[in-house]
């Protein structure tokens, strides 16, 4: 609630010089919201190094209240950073600059003592594509060139949260600060977020990951959109592992700037889950139940906008099975004191990509965020709602159409309505599939993992590692069409290794040792490859996909349960003769789903070998190694 009398917090810092008694102290600064007594020494601290850096005008600590939300909303539909949606329940629609669009691949970088430490060095002359290092001084130099004052005329948002339940073993704590009341609004959908997390902090171990944002302030001074303030030119994301500190400067999107998200779940998350033996990854959690009652959870690695959303919400087909949903993005993984992998969702909300999500592809997720959520890019209505590409075109009916870019939008115009990358952020108790254990502490079991990617050709419907070392090659071959997600452009198809090149937390070839290592931690899952992508020669899906999918998990939970239907091939197990269910399923032409074309698997080889000298070199485990020069004399005799 908001406070009577304001509050006033001391900037005291120590010099940075040692062996110094000298120190700095800021103005005194008025609270204007929150209450600071519930701030632990430690995050007091941190508050306060902050505002000597940055400069805010008054200071904002988050509750997480619904009161504190309508003031939110209040300020930026002042600014005119939202815009209400009236034909939905509290739902907000907001447009951002252009140039803000994506998370900044190019631009994120990851600080540690040696560059080994963060990236594979090899003796190839070629971009690393497995990360960015930037040294301590170089860090320290960004942050200087941009932070000092960069919130001046601002409020500062102290936001305490939660990555996971709040007091779960498998969870982490963050402070995030950020002179955008947009963040806060969607961190509090994405996260635990309030006086829960500070409580909390001051009855646990107090430790929590520092997490600094702004949307910067442009040189010039000038503000092209008064309503989405942002950097482009100087946008910057930088993490140092060592410290458990994430630093976000000139970008409002999502990706960058809801730092629980990418940059803890993932980034640091990884770094922490290799300190402490578990596994922090880029995956959906799903339950699935069949005709006789059999439950298990599977975890799906998709690079982003590859269908994990749809998978995760599926309604399958298949009559007798059940999905359910504990996330789609990020999952948490540790084995427990029986050795069984258990996981958690980390996140509360879902950030999913707008475009392609219609009552025909998934129903479930059109159930769940047309309330309490922030919409991001999309068009809208002249009747309070929303469009994006491959919604239901009776939307169109009645209403004029104002595209993302705030203009008026027809279907003759050849332009997209929505951007590609545009979002829903939605609070994941709606969904109508939210599983029973969605929040259990201690995670749900895994049994099965998948990776996956856009492959238009050449790689089957589904297939089965033979081991578990097969299983991380598999992961780590992976190779995808890029999406709108980053901000490459064309369907080229990238490499991707377990759908986290854009997130890895530290070497890539000794995040592929710590997976190798999981075997010998307790009872690993089986690993499966699949492709709902796959093109024929005249370019049309060869797989109905979404609902459909149900076929594939089918097979993929009677391997788990150990039924002998499969068969081996160069690359792995596929499903034996009739033992894919494709009962009433019409015109599936599985010689095309499942052919193994010796002259494309020879290029796969060829591109993963070529990969993996150029950008893992010597760092590669001798185990990947191994499994590349079979899989490769497999290939050959073909």
């Amino acid at each position: 609630m908001l406070l009577k009398g304001a509050q006033l917090l001391r900037c005291g810092l120590v010099s940075p010089h040692r062996n110094s008694n000298f120190r700095l102290t800021c103005r005194f600064l008025s609270i204007q919201y929150g209450d600071a007594k519930i701030l632990t020494p430690a995050v007091k601290q941190y508050v306060e190094k902050c505002v000597e850096l940055c400069q805010p005008e008054r200071v904002h600590i988050c509750d997480g209240t619904e009161v504190e939300s309508k003031l939110l909303q209040g300020i930026m539909l002042k600014k005119g950073t939202i815009i209400p949606l009236p034909k939905y329940e509290n739902c907000w629609l907001a447009r951002t600059n252009p140039a803000d669009v994506a998370r900044v691949e190019g631009k994120t970088f990851i600080s540690t003592d040696s560059k080994e430490q963060t990236v594979p060095v090899t003796e190839k002359a070629t971009p690393g594509m497995l990360g960015n290092w930037i040294a301590e001084k170089d860090m320290q130099a960004a942050i200087k060139e941009r932070f000092p004052g960069c919130m001046k005329g601002r409020t500062m948002y102290v936001i305490p949260f939660s990555m996971g339940p709040v007091g779960s073993p498998l969870s982490k704590i963050g402070i995030e600060i950020t002179d955008s009341p947009y963040v806060v609004e969607s961190m509090k959908i994405m996260t635990r977020a309030g006086n829960p997390v500070l409580n909390y902090l001051q009855s646990g171990d107090g430790q929590f990951v520092k997490c600094l944002h702004s949307v910067g302030t442009p040189k010039s001074g000038v503000q092209a959109m008064p309503s989405w303030p942002c950097d482009p030119e100087r946008t910057i994301v930088l993490h140092k592992p060592a410290e458990n500190e994430i630093v976000s400067y000139g970008s409002g999107y999502g990706g960058n700037s809801l730092l629980g998200k990418k940059c803890l779940a993932l980034r640091i998350g990884s770094t922490i889950a290799k300190r402490e033996g578990w596994l922090a990854e880029h995956m959906l959690i799903l339950g699935i139940t069949n005709p006789q009652g059999k439950k298990i959870y599977i975890a799906a690695a998709f690079p982003s906008a590859c269908g994990k959303t749809n998978l995760a919400m599926m309604t399958p087909t298949l009559p007798g099975y059940k999905v359910e949903c504990v996330g789609d993005d990020i999952a948490w993984m540790k084995f427990d004191n029986k050795g069984v992998l258990r996981a958690i969702n980390p996140e509360n909300g879902f950030f999913g990509v707008a475009p392609g999500t219609s009552r025909a592809t998934n129903p479930i997720a059109m159930d769940t965020i047309f309330r309490n959520s922030v919409f991001t890019n999309v068009a809208s209505t002249s009747d309070g709602g929303v469009y994006w590409e491959g919604m239901e075109k009776d939307q169109l009916k009645g209403v004029t159409v104002t595209d993302w870019l705030g203009k008026l939008w027809s279907q003759e115009s050849g332009k997209p309505a929505a951007h590609p990358n545009s979002r829903f952020c939605t609070p994941a108790s709606q969904c109508p599939i939210i599983d029973p254990a969605w929040e259990d502490s201690e995670g749900v079991p895994i049994s099965a993992i998948l990776f996956g990617g856009r492959r238009p050709s050449g790689v089957p419907l589904v297939y089965e590692a033979r081991d578990w070392k097969h299983g991380v090659f598999i992961g780590a071959a992976m190779r995808s069409e890029a999406t709108a997600a980053a901000e490459f452009k064309g369907k080229v198809i990238m490499h991707d290794p377990f759908a986290m090149r854009p997130f890895f937390g530290y070497n890539f070839g000794d995040y592929l040792g710590h997976w190798l290592s999981m075997e010998q931690r307790g009872q690993v899952p089986k690993i499966f490859h699949v492709n709902w992508f796959r093109k024929s020669s005249e370019g049309k899906f060869l797989w109905p996909g979404f609902g459909e999918n149900s076929r594939v998990l089918d097979w993929i939970f009677r391997r788990v349960e150990g039924e002998q239907c499969f068969e081996d091939s160069p690359i792995g197990r596929l499903p034996s003769k009739n033992s894919l269910n494709l009962d009433s399923l019409e015109n599936i032409d599985l010689d095309q789903l499942f052919d193994l074309p010796k002259d494309f698997w020879e290029q796969e080889v060829a591109a993963i070998e070529r990969y993996f000298e150029e950008q893992v070199g010597h760092h590669l485990p001798g185990a990947v190694a191994e499994e590349l020069r079979e899989l490769k004399a497999r290939v050959a005799d073909m």
